[in-house]
């Protein structure tokens, strides 16, 4: 399927393109939305960040929610499980101290748990392809006695061997990425049963696949994202790929006119937990720094043509 931008701006003689996805999806929106709904009810405390991004978590943190990295250090009668999910172990904790828990689990990072618990049960040991110590990762392996996760090739060449392999993976990793690995532990494990369940969410390959397409129009791309954001960092690799120029920005103040000097087409995607807002002010942003890079190769025409048409001679 081939995935267009979604839209072009003109601006003298560059273009914006926009990918034809980016920024939220709609399991962190609605994570979001259910955050503000029970913090305007009473004291709420987030297990974790709620997204990685930190314009939304100054949002959040205005509105009196407190962030909690561990259930013992919980001080509301409230908490909210992440988007990222957690294990059945971390929900129990919560009842056991009478918190009321509400989750705010990603609906397709449910399907990624239901594989990996379908996966165990089967006889399977469970490898799952992402960042070991994310916290989506820690919550689909956070029910497994054992297991591996698994992020490079060094990383499948140091696997044990399993008569039976189940290979699942974080939601946000490229899927060619994750096909790719799979593959190497086929090879590494050539007499074992490796089983792989796809559990990359269509959120995820509809913006990767935006981004290629996007990038390999660009001259210079600009990914919109939280630092610590796993999937902006993803979306930076990929697009870094088929554009030679990719910069990673937060929010328009980390763009800068020197990043678009010699760009005719622009791309301008943006990970999974950034706000609307904030990629519309990027985007007006690159604008203004295009336009006056237009103006400025504009002048400076002139005075080349000038300068020329004088004779040489400078007119100072």
């Amino acid at each position: 399927m081939l995935y267009v931008t979604k839209f072009s701006v003109y601006t003298g003689s560059m273009r914006i393109l926009r990918a034809a996805h980016l920024g939220m999806c709609f399991g962190v929106r609605d994570a979001i939305a259910l955050a503000v709904e029970h913090a305007d009810s009473g004291p709420l405390t987030i297990l974790g960040d709620l997204v990685h991004n930190p314009t939304v978590l100054s949002t959040l943190e205005s509105k009196g929610i407190a962030v909690a990295l561990d259930v013992a250090h919980v001080k509301t009668p409230t908490v909210m499980v992440t988007a990222h999910g957690t294990s059945e172990r971390t929900l129990a904790q919560t009842r056991a101290r009478g918190l009321t828990t509400i989750e705010a689990t990603c609906p397709l990072v449910r399907v990624a748990h239901r594989a990996v618990a379908a996966l165990a049960r089967e006889g399977y040991h469970v490898v799952i392809v992402g960042q070991r110590h994310h916290v989506e990762v820690r919550g689909l392996t956070g029910d497994l006695d054992r297991f591996d996760v698994v992020l490079d090739e060094d990383d499948v060449l140091a696997l044990e061997d399993h008569p039976r392999l189940g290979v699942a993976a974080q939601t946000t990793q490229p899927v060619e990425k994750v096909r790719h690995l799979v593959a190497l532990i086929r090879r590494r494990f050539p007499q074992s049963d490796v089983r792989f369940v796809d559990t990359v969410c269509k959120p995820t390959k509809e913006r990767q696949s935006a981004a290629v397409e996007m990038s390999r129009q660009a001259d210079v791309v600009i990914v919109v994202g939280g630092r610590s954001s796993n999937n902006t960092r993803e979306l930076v690799q990929t697009c870094a790929r088929y554009c030679a120029c990719v910069h990673h920005v937060e929010t328009d103040a980390d763009v800068r006119p020197e990043m678009f000097s010699a760009a005719q087409v622009v791309g301008l995607t943006a990970g999974t937990s950034t706000p609307d807002e904030v990629i519309d002010r990027v985007e007006a942003r690159i604008r203004l720094c295009v336009e006056g890079s237009v103006r400025r190769r504009a002048l400076d025409a002139i005075d080349h043509q000038h300068f020329h048409r004088s004779g040489g001679r400078s007119q100072s």
